[in-house]
C-alpha cells in the first residue's frame, strides 16, 4: 500500500472523479476534487498537494495549462496525467510541460498506486536534497568567516537580512578584513546562489578598461576590438557582481554607475543597443566614502545609491578574541595542503599572535601562519617561527642589537640554548639568513651562494637540512 498522500484530482467528468476519489480515500489518501481549470487553481492556492493528478481534456479547457500553472506557481507537487486520447506524442509532450508520468485509461489498479507511490516518492527525495542543499549552502557561504566578535556576530546577522535584497550593499573596512568573502557569503545564502558570483577589481584597471570590462565592448570600439565582447554586468546576469575598490573609479565612470545601479540598463563600448540585466550588485571599500563626497571625488547621488546597506568590518587589531580562533583554522588548512603533522603554536608564540596590531588584518594572520608551517622544523610551532614585525625582534643570536651589553648577549644566547646542542640553537637564525638572501636574489641559488661566501654545494645542503628546499616557499609571503 502507498503511504497517505494528499492529492488533487481534476476531471470534467464529475461521476468518474467521484469515483476515483472515493477509491483513493479508501487507500487512506486525502483526496479533494475539481472539474475545472479555476477551481483546480483555487485550490492549489487554497491548500498544498503532494500530488495532482489530471486529465488532459477539461471541457473546453487544456490540462496543460494546469501543468504549467502547477510547475511554476507550486513546483513542490508532483502532476501525474491520465488521459484516453494519449499517443507517444503526448507523453512526451506532458513531459517536457512538467509532469511525472502519464497513464491512458482505462486505468489499472495497481498501475495507478504504483505510480501514485512513485511521484510521493520523488517528492520527498526532492524536499530531502533540497533541505541538504541549503545547508550546504550555509555552511559554504559562512564557514570560512570565523568569529566570537559581537560586531562580526552582527554582520552575520545582517547577511542573512540582506541576502535576497535586490538593494545594493556596501562593505567597508580595512584591507584584509574579509570584504570579497562577504560579498561571497551574502550571494552564496541568497536566491542567485545557483547564478554566477562576478568580481571586479576596479582599482586595477584604468577608466577606459574598465568601461570596457563592465559594458562589454562591439567589435572596433577601439583599436584591438576585433569582436564584440560581453561586460561583466552580463556575464553576472542571474547572479551577483562584485565590484571591489570602487572608490578609485573616475567621475566619468562614476556617471555610468550611477545609471547601470538605478535602471539596470546600459549600452557596450561603442554600440548603441540597451543591455538590460537582472544582477545584483555588491561594492566595497577601505577608504572613506563620506569624506570623499565631501571633498567632492566621490559623488554624493552615486554615495546615497550604494550604500543602502552598509556593512562596516571591524579590524582584527579589535577582535583580539578571534585570533586564536582564526589562527586554528588557518593552521589546520596549512598543514592539510603541506601534507605536515603540526600540534599547534605553543603559548608564546599565542601570546605575540594575540599582542600583534595586524595592519594586515585577517590576510595577513593566514599568510604568517602558513609561513610559519612551512618554515617551522618541529611540530610544536614556536615564536622562532613567526616573522620578526611580529615577535618584535630584530632576530635571534645572530641579529643581537650591538646596544646589547656583552652579559645580556651572553645571556641571552643561553636563555636561546633551552637544552638544545649549539648547532640547533644556531638552525634558526641561520635559516633566516639563508631565506633572506635567497629572497634578496630571487631564488637564484648561485647569487645566493656568492653573497654567503659559500659554495653551492654547501648551500645546496644547508637548504635541504634546513628545510628551505620546498618550491613553495618561493610563492610564501
Amino acid at each position: 500500500m502507498s503511504a497517505p498522500a494528499s492529492i488533487l484530482l481534476v476531471d470534467d467528468d464529475q461521476h468518474l472523479a467521484d469515483s476515483m476519489a472515493q477509491w483513493l480515500r479508501e487507500m487512506s489518501h486525502d483526496v479533494e476534487t475539481a472539474w475545472t481549470l479555476g477551481s483546480a487553481k483555487a485550490a492549489l492556492k487554497k491548500q498544498k498537494f503532494d500530488l495532482v493528478i489530471t486529465d488532459l481534456r477539461l471541457g473546453d479547457e487544456d490540462g496543460f495549462d494546469l501543468i504549467g500553472y502547477t510547475k511554476q506557481q507550486h513546483p513542490e507537487t508532483s502532476v501525474l496525467v491520465i488521459t484516453g486520447y494519449a499517443t507517444p506524442d503526448t507523453a512526451v509532450q506532458a513531459v517536457r510541460a512538467g509532469a511525472f508520468d502519464l497513464l491512458t485509461k482505462p486505468l489499472i489498479d495497481d498501475e495507478l498506486t504504483l505510480a501514485i507511490e512513485r511521484a510521493v516518492e520523488q517528492r520527498k527525495i526532492a524536499h530531502e536534497n533540497e533541505t541538504l542543499r541549503l545547508q550546504l549552502d550555509r555552511r559554504r557561504g559562512m564557514e570560512n568567516i570565523l568569529s566570537h566578535d559581537y560586531r562580526m556576530l552582527k554582520v552575520f546577522d545582517v547577511i542573512d537580512s540582506v541576502a535576497d535584497a535586490r538593494a545594493s550593499v556596501l562593505i567597508t573596512g580595512e584591507n584584509g578584513t574579509g570584504k570579497s568573502m562577504i560579498a561571497r557569503a551574502i550571494h552564496a545564502r541568497s536566491s542567485r546562489r545557483n547564478g554566477p558570483f562576478v568580481e571586479v577589481a576596479c582599482g586595477a584597471l584604468p577608466d577606459t578598461l574598465l568601461e570596457s570590462e563592465l559594458f562589454g565592448h562591439v567589435s572596433g570600439a577601439f583599436t584591438g576590438a576585433n569582436h564584440d565582447k560581453p561586460g561583466k554586468f552580463d556575464m553576472a546576469h542571474g547572479g551577483t557582481l562584485f565590484l571591489d575598490e570602487i572608490a578609485t573609479a573616475t567621475p566619468a565612470m562614476q556617471v555610468k554607475l550611477l545609471r547601470v545601479l538605478q535602471e539596470f540598463k546600459f549600452e557596450p563600448l561603442g554600440g548603441n543597443e540597451t543591455h538590460s540585466v537582472d544582477t545584483r550588485v555588491i561594492l566595497a571599500t577601505n577608504e572613506d566614502l563620506t569624506g570623499a563626497v565631501t571633498s567632492g571625488s566621490f559623488r554624493q547621488d552615486l554615495y546615497y545609491r550604494i550604500n543602502v546597506v552598509n556593512i562596516v568590518l571591524p579590524p582584527l587589531r579589535e577582535r583580539p578574541g578571534d585570533v586564536t580562533l582564526l589562527v586554528d583554522h588557518f593552521l589546520t588548512e596549512a598543514a592539510e595542503s603541506c601534507s605536515r603533522e603540526i600540534e599547534g603554536f605553543d603559548r608564546e608564540a599565542i601570546a605575540a599572535l594575540q599582542n600583534y596590531s595586524w595592519p594586515g588584518n585577517v590576510r595577513q594572520l593566514e599568510n604568517i601562519v602558513e609561513r610559519a608551517v612551512l618554515l617551522g622544523r618541529g611540530s610544536l610551532l614556536t615564536v622562532d617561527d613567526l616573522p620578526p614585525e611580529v615577535t618584535g625582534r630584530t632576530g635571534d643570536v645572530a641579529f643581537a642589537s650591538p646596544a646589547t651589553s656583552p652579559t645580556s648577549r651572553i645571556n641571552h644566547v643561553i636563555g636561546q640554548l633551552d637544552g638544545k646542542t649549539l648547532r640547533e640553537a644556531l638552525e634558526a637564525p641561520e635559516r633566516e639568513i639563508i631565506l633572506q638572501s635567497l629572497r634578496s636574489h630571487r631564488w637564484n641559488r648561485a647569487a645566493t651562494a656568492d653573497a654567503l661566501d659559500i659554495n653551492r654545494t654547501t648551500l645546496y645542503k644547508k637548504m635541504k637540512r634546513l628545510g628551505l628546499d620546498d618550491p613553495r616557499l618561493q610563492y610564501a609571503n
